[in-house]
């Protein structure tokens, strides 16, 4: 989630107002294909993009990728970029009118619903080589047993902490759930909370849940389970003990990070897309690791935040050729290290990964955190935002004590 990265959770959320009208169409799985016409007709050397880059500096330095891209390709591009929230609209709408551009960009959770549809071409048919990408962002694009599409970079959540007000307390960097409850009390002073993280109410809040959930082996398939409810505690415990604020229940991502960079917190839970703008205090000495575990010995597990980059059926077998070799270009070696470096996000294929944190060391437990990492649709499919859904609003009951962990999560689905 920049969501994780343009927003985050842009990236990271999946958009409530649309799912009503992608139930629709999955009910008829064909309703997206047959697009002949539109997008798909003219220039067989042109091709159209859809993306959600509209701000910069994202826009320009995900253009340059594709500027490389059409020219190895030899293709001449029309890029058209909406907000993120208006992305999913403006692609039935373009589906309904038989417009859908050659090469289309999702936010990795909404690939398995537009596949449903009927929408998107499987790269196996095209010979697509999806070798050496980290299984959780393949899992994200696939659907049925087939990969609709590649991301060249993703991005996930780790800790970050104030190296200054770290080292003043003699506080070192959090490792396991009781340290992290340890140093956030010792660091909460005046109007320094020790901890900050999103509980908020939106897909943001149960984004930021998943690693202390995953991590401690529960599971979306069974949100009551007691590995659930025990993650949950984590929360209510630090905000009960005055460590973490209560107003990490209205907090965004991007409140979080406010926090953080005014030193009203000492530690919080973000994401790496941040890191542009906590340069930009040339006062702030900060540093990141991985997200702490309940136990010494289990694995971080973090969700995946990030885009697909997929080919519709647009009725054009050629242009959705020339489409497939343009999505397996933008994923390239070149532009995988490219990209992430310039935008702070992880290269997908992990024999990249020391080269890119060499090159990019303040990176380097995002990295490894992305080794591990989960797709948030890959155990549920077209099923996640009801699973997310629930999520927030039990960590919602929970932490304004209108229920304990343990039965938040029935009450939140009771409804």
């Amino acid at each position: 989630m920049r969501s994780p990265i343009t927003s985050t959770p842009r990236q990271a959320l999946r958009r409530p107002h649309v799912l009503g009208s992608l139930a629709i169409l999955a009910i008829t799985p064909f309703a997206l294909t047959a697009c002949g016409g539109g997008a798909a007709t003219g220039d067989p050397d042109t091709l159209t993009i859809l993306d959600y880059y509209n701000n910069e500096p994202d826009k320009t330095l995900v253009g340059d990728a594709l500027d490389r891209c059409a020219e190895e390709i030899g293709v001449t591009i029309k890029r058209e970029h909406v907000p993120g929230k208006d992305l999913i609209q403006k692609v039935l709408q373009q589906s309904s009118s038989k417009t859908l551009p050659d090469v289309l960009m999702l936010d990795n959770p909404d690939v398995q619903e537009i596949a449903a549809t009927g929408g998107l071409s499987p790269l196996s048919d095209y010979d697509v080589d999806t070798s050496g990408f980290a299984q959780g962002i393949l899992d994200a694009a696939s659907y049925e047993g087939e990969v609709y599409g590649l991301a060249p970079t993703v991005n996930t959540l780790g800790l970050f902490y104030n190296e200054e007000l770290l080292a003043a307390k003699g506080v070192t960097p959090p490792t396991t759930w009781d340290e992290l409850k340890t140093a956030a009390a010792a660091l909460t002073e005046g109007d320094t909370y020790g901890l900050a993280f999103s509980s908020i109410a939106t897909y943001e809040g149960s984004w930021q849940f998943l690693p202390f959930m995953w991590t401690n082996g529960g599971d979306e398939t069974d949100l009551t389970s007691p590995e659930v409810a025990e993650a949950l505690q984590l929360q209510v415990d630090l905000v009960d003990a005055g460590s973490a604020s209560t107003s990490v229940i209205n907090w965004s991502q991007a409140d979080v990070k406010d926090q953080f960079m005014a030193g009203k917190a000492a530690m919080m839970i973000n994401g790496p897309w941040q890191i542009p703008a906590l340069n930009e205090d040339p006062d702030l000495k900060y540093a990141s690791v991985q997200v702490p575990v309940n136990t010494v010995g289990q694995t971080p597990i973090a969700p995946l935040g990030g885009e697909v980059w997929t080919v519709p059926v647009t009725g054009d077998d050629a242009k959705q050729a020339k489409a497939a070799e343009f999505v397996e270009c933008i994923s390239s070696d070149e532009n995988q290290l490219a990209l992430a470096e310039a935008r702070f996000t992880v290269p997908t294929k992990t024999a990249l990964a020391e080269e890119y944190v060499a090159k990019v060391p303040e990176m380097a437990a995002f990295t490894e955190q992305v080794a591990n990492a989960r797709s948030r649709t890959g155990e549920l499919g077209e099923e996640w935002p009801e699973a997310a859904t629930q999520i927030y609003t039990a960590i919602q009951l929970a932490l304004t004590g209108q229920a304990t962990p343990a039965e938040a999560f029935d009450q939140a689905a009771a409804g």
